[in-house]
């Protein structure tokens, strides 16, 4: 992620808004060394959910997932 300050992105805004647009990759704005705002695409792009895959290297399975669980439920007929 490109990282620039308010004043360069106010010099530079429509061109970053394109580049955003055009390649999908976000870029932060910062005051006074902090990040205050990400300029991101709008729509599809931005949905983590919209691609197969989207939790790779997110989620761990862990122990053996095709054996029953060790579990109770208290089922609400119960």
């Amino acid at each position: 992620m490109t990282t620039m300050s308010a004043t360069e992105f106010r010099a530079k805004c429509l061109k970053v808004i394109d580049r955003v647009s055009e390649t999908g990759e976000a870029v932060q704005i910062t005051k006074w060394g902090k990040v205050v705002v990400d300029v991101v695409p709008h729509g599809d792009n931005n949905r983590p959910f919209a691609e197969p895959g989207f939790a790779k290297g997110r989620m761990w399975i862990t122990g053996d997932i095709t054996e029953p669980a060790d579990v109770e439920w208290a089922g609400l007929a119960d």
